[in-house]
């Protein structure tokens, strides 16, 4: 079975592996390692009971193994237990040899669950070993999420600590950490140690033990230049440059740009009715206002020649054609162009 990725195939995964309907190979690739982590470790902590793992469990690192051994060790029977679990981590490290493991995939061991992490490689899937696959195992091709997602994600993750959060706490961090999933999941972590099951995280808590203002980031710097708020766009352009380790000019830029292609989006929808904007763009309600605001400060016609202009900031912060300035100064003449 392959599977695409997507938020659905990763809850039916895990939902199958809490089922105890496991598959004999869990062939886990792509690019995002958190996905990859949480499966193999679900396993880990669902296939074998803790006193069965000394004799049925086999960690494998692939700088450190070859396929041959992989299959050999595949190919026990497992001791006074229904399965034996056999984890390849750092499998990307075989990624020459990876084919060899097809004879094995075409009749893998009934009573083995062999877990195969290939963090940031994805299968060759004209090859034989997909196609193996395919029909005996679990291939579950991971992907970064998209940004409209990364709020999603963030409360269903905190339903999972048995917390809540508020909507603005949830825009702040995933502004401000962005696509880094395991860096977000560190983060609530963090924050689920401070506040207590049943309770709600807020953005002051975000602001005092993740450290990130609740002021200046790059969700009220959109929402300064929405509302027309000109003075507060320059002051947190000059806190942005004060502090460019937590605020890169690159990753303001590209927080720019997806505004603006929001708005660009807006406009095209059909239908504005709140729920509808909601949707189409990835938001939480209460926000629509403030994209109905920016869109009535910006224009349809405008965004395009706005876009271009963030886009040469891109180029210029990447050193093309740039004259050489600070970060702080960059960022306050690209505001000064949007405002």
């Amino acid at each position: 079975m392959l599977n695409y990725f997507s938020l659905d195939v990763y809850a039916s995964v895990k939902s199958a592996i809490l089922q105890r309907k496991f598959s004999p190979i869990y062939f886990l690739m792509g690019d995002e390692p958190y996905f990859i982590d949480e499966i193999s470790n679900l396993l880990i902590e669902t296939v074998l009971p803790e006193k069965q793992r000394d004799f049925n469990q086999t960690i494998l690192y692939g700088k450190d193994t070859s396929i041959e051994e992989v299959v050999s060790v595949c190919k026990r029977f497992p001791m006074m237990a229904e399965h034996q679990l056999v984890v390849v981590r750092e499998a990307h490290e075989l990624s020459r040899s990876i084919e060899q493991l097809t004879s094995y995939a075409e009749q893998p061991q009934s009573t083995t669950v062999l877990v195969v992490c290939f963090k940031n490689k994805k299968l060759d899937k004209r090859k034989k070993l997909a196609k193996a696959l395919q029909k005996s195992g679990a291939v579950v091709e991971t992907k970064k999420l998209y940004d409209n997602k990364l709020p999603s994600w963030i409360e269903e993750r905190v339903r999972a600590l048995s917390r809540n959060i508020d909507y603005k706490a949830v825009a702040v961090l995933a502004e401000s950490v962005g696509a880094d999933l395991g860096a977000l999941h560190n983060q609530l972590e963090k924050l689920c140690v401070i506040v207590a099951k049943g309770e709600t995280i807020t953005v002051d808590h975000v602001e005092q033990h993740v450290g990130i203002s609740k002021d200046y980031n790059t969700f009220e710097l959109r929402k300064a230049l929405g509302a027309g708020n000109t003075a507060k766009a320059f002051t947190i352009a000059h806190y942005f440059g004060l502090h460019p380790k937590q605020h890169s000019l690159l990753g303001t830029i590209n927080s720019l740009y997806a505004f603006f292609m929001q708005l660009l989006t807006y406009h095209g929808l059909p239908s504005k009715n709140p729920d509808a904007v909601a949707k189409a763009l990835g938001v939480h309600p209460f926000f629509v206002k403030e994209i109905e605001q920016a869109a009535r400060r910006y224009p349809l016609k405008s965004i395009v020649s706005i876009l271009n202009t963030i886009k040469k900031a891109d180029l210029a912060a990447k050193g093309v054609e740039a004259v050489p300035i600070s970060e702080g100064e960059a960022l306050r003449q690209l505001i000064a162009k949007l405002t």
